[in-house]
Formats: C-alpha cells, structure tokens, sequence
C-alpha cells in the first residue's frame, strides 16, 4: 500500500493541507487505528520533505526514492513510539535519517565488492570545481564527503539538529556527531578556499 503510493506520489496530491502541530497526536492515533485517510494525509504532508531530505545525502534520485518509500515503511511500523517530546516532522527527519545513512552503507558495501581496482581509483578522484560557482562548488564538495559525514552536515547545518538529536537518530555519541561534523566542515573549507568570504 505504502510501496505504490510512493512510487508514483506525484499524481496522488489529495491537496489535503498538512497538519498543525496541535493536531500530531491526534493523527497518530487514527493512523494507529488503521485510518486510510489519516495514512494518505500523514503521507502527503510529509513525503516531500522526506525526499529532500534523502536527496540531499544521497544525491542519487532513484536512491533518494527508494530511501524514502523505506522512510515511509519504518515511520508507519514505528509511529507508536512517538510521544510528542519534538514535533512528528523533526521525528520523521530523524527516522529518514536512520534509513538512509544506514542504506548508504549497505550500497557502498555492495558496490565496493563490485567494482575493479581501475574502477575505484576513477571513482575517487577529486572532483574539478574551478568552473563551478559557489553553489554548485558546495553541492560538489558535499558529494565527496563520507556519508557520514555529510549526513551529519546535512542535519546540523541544514536541517538545525542539534548534537544530542543527531546522537539519538544515528546511534552515536554526541562527541561523535561533533567530530564528524568538524571534519566534514574542514574538508569543505579546503575545497572551497578560494570562496572563502563568501563562505563565511
């Protein structure tokens, strides 16, 4: 059900609007009642966001829409364990997160096993960014980083986790998260030397 629904989500905008705050737990319950529309409206309020969000780690869109469609089927098996502590979309980024960090590692794993030697030495080679501005710059040098790293970029500089949140969704420790985010921004500071000021 989920599964088809995200496969072609584009052409199933109910136009329903997305739900106030106040109203998260109230949609939980019918979602856990087995509520279809409580399903398609948690669904369409969310997906896009999802997407994003999954696009922006991966920066592969088929594995940005399967990741997703995985989002969509932990958050539903698991939407019982949420309690209101944070709102139902920063706990949605959370389990996104999970999911794709996660699938990354998996799909590294299987294309290191793979690819030959000639391969991953084309693989790694730096990216050429003299002609690209700084936007295009950054999307490059975000591309290189390990997942991991850039996952935790992306949430905290992005997306405004803190620490303690990123601890949570990836099942590392703060100071972890910190060093990871410390590298990944020292690698980015290299790449983008020359646009310094505009950086900061």
């Amino acid at each position: 059900m989920i599964s088809s629904r995200l496969n072609s989500h584009a052409d199933q905008r109910s136009g329903a609007h997305p739900p106030r705050p106040g109203d998260d737990l109230g949609l939980i319950a019918r979602v856990l009642a087995g509520d279809p529309v409580a399903e398609r409206t948690f669904y369409d309020a969310h997906v896009d966001s999802v997407y994003r969000l999954a696009f922006r780690v991966t920066r592969d869109a088929e594995l940005a829409r399967d990741f997703t469609q995985e989002a969509f089927i932990r958050a539903f098996d698991r939407i019982g364990q949420f309690r209101g502590d944070a709102s139902i979309s920063t706990w949605l980024r959370r389990v996104t997160m999970s999911v794709v960090l996660n699938g990354l590692e998996r799909v590294n794993t299987r294309r290191a096993r793979e690819l030959s030697l000639d391969e991953v030495e084309v693989e790694s080679e730096p990216v050429h960014t003299d002609s690209l501005d700084l936007k295009e710059r950054l999307e490059a040098a975000l591309a290189t980083l390990p997942a991991s790293q850039r996952g935790v970029i992306v949430m905290h500089d992005v997306e405004g986790f803190t620490h303690q949140e990123i601890a949570e969704a990836l099942g590392i420790t703060v100071s972890s998260s910190k060093v990871r985010l410390f590298r990944a921004r020292a690698k980015l500071r290299v790449v983008l030397a020359d646009f310094a000021e505009e950086w900061r």
